[in-house]
């Protein structure tokens, strides 16, 4: 029991000795750590820009929706969701029964006016004989006055009769052409080189032109995009039509895709749902324009409603000398800012501080107009405006180390 006791007290003993060493040893390492560490960037080259963003939706740059024009069942649809189409293919055809007949109807009904003109030609030869003979018969005095009127009045009765079947045939003949159209609208072709987006009537489906023109399918012109930004009111001065811009999708979120921003809306697009008012014009909550940009598709990969983070490029300088902007300092009455430099080591005496000539700044990094060379190393804690411009930076506290 008594040797049990004792190795346990050692044990601690060992444990408590050794605790004390490591205390000794970290506090020896960290002794002899006293220089101080900044927070140091180089000045470098790279391409800088500054971007508004704006969160968009992927459109088509062109969407139809194909109706029918003729009621009746949907016999065969030639389609199917995704199929790339060229203009004038067939997409769909409807029960054309109910178009033929009427089409045969009218065509049956001007092969009758055509007839009845032929018997009216020759009515109207017989009067014209019949006139010519009882004015040659008049001159002899072989007829009376009253047949020679009765022969001319029956002669006018023929031409008219014969003007009316040239009437009826016109006529007939526009009922048929208008029959051949509603024909023709069984049958729908595509209006325009595209991609069907939707299936809105299914084969088999019933449709009713009289009251409405139902949809069949929806086509969209998916070659070139447009992506529709909401721009906030404090971004909109920034920015302008003709400005390049890239997108992002968020499945893929490194991929860069490059538009144009063709438009940006004069009024908030709230604006054709409410109505503007002195509390709404007074009220806290954010205010957006729509803009539209355009960007190609050739692969196919944007799909309609798709989500688009949207930057446009307000400014852009290429192979710039550049800083963080977090090296900036205070800012001088000329426009220059107070950069702190390292020179050779890590002293205070070794930092100086340098007016710089700053360009584009976009607030994560600043072009280096004048004051500064690629190479150099600037301090990134820098005062600010209101702080002691040649005062040392503070160096870290030394850090424990086990």
């Amino acid at each position: 029991m008594f040797a049990r006791l004792l190795r346990s007290r050692v044990f601690l003993l060992c444990i408590v000795l050794f605790a004390a060493a490591l205390a000794v040893f970290a506090w020896w390492r960290g002794a002899g750590d006293d220089q101080p560490q900044w927070l140091t960037a180089p000045v470098v080259r790279k391409d800088l820009e500054d971007a508004v963003l704006a969160t968009g939706t992927i459109q088509a740059s062109r969407l139809v929706s194909v109706g029918a024009q003729a009621s009746g069942q949907v016999k065969v649809l030639h389609v199917q969701e995704g199929d790339v189409v060229q203009s004038g293919q067939l997409i769909a055809e409807i029960d054309s029964t109910t178009q033929q007949n009427t089409l045969n109807d009218e065509l049956a009904a001007l092969e009758s006016i055509q007839a009845q003109r032929k018997a009216l030609q020759a009515a109207l030869k017989l009067a014209q004989a019949e006139l010519k003979r009882q004015q040659e018969m008049f001159a002899h005095e072989a007829t009376s006055r009253a047949e020679l009127q009765a022969a001319q009045n029956a002669l006018a009765s023929a031409q008219a009769q014969l003007q009316v079947n040239v009437t009826q045939i016109k006529q007939a003949n526009t009922r048929i052409a208008t029959a051949r159209t509603n024909l023709g609208y069984t049958r729908i072709v595509a209006p325009m080189d595209g991609t069907v987006v939707a299936i809105v009537t299914e084969e088999g489906q019933t449709v009713n032109a009289v009251q409405s023109a139902p949809t069949i399918v929806k086509l969209a012109k998916l070659d070139v995009v447009k992506i529709e930004a909401e721009i906030s009111e404090a971004d909109v001065p920034r920015v302008a039509p003709g400005m390049p811009a890239y997108f992002t999708l968020l499945g893929e979120p490194d991929k860069r895709h490059e538009a144009t921003l063709l438009s940006i809306a004069p009024a908030p697009a709230s604006l054709a749902t409410e109505s503007i008012t002195t509390s709404s014009a007074s009220s806290s909550s954010a205010v957006y324009y729509n803009g539209v940009l355009q960007s190609p598709n050739d692969d196919g990969k944007l799909r309609i409603s798709m989500t688009a983070q949207v930057f446009i490029i307000a400014a852009q300088a290429k192979d710039a000398l550049s800083v963080p902007s977090s090296a900036l300092g205070a800012k001088d009455a000329d426009g220059r800012y107070e950069v702190r430099v390292l020179t050779r080591g890590a002293k205070p005496a070794d930092v100086q501080t340098r007016k710089v000539e700053i360009g584009l700044n976009n607030r994560v990094d600043a072009q280096v107009l004048g004051g500064l060379q690629e190479g150099d190393t600037v301090l990134l804690n820098a005062p600010r405006a209101g702080a002691d411009a040649n005062a040392a930076p503070q160096p870290r506290p030394p850090r424990m180390r086990l």
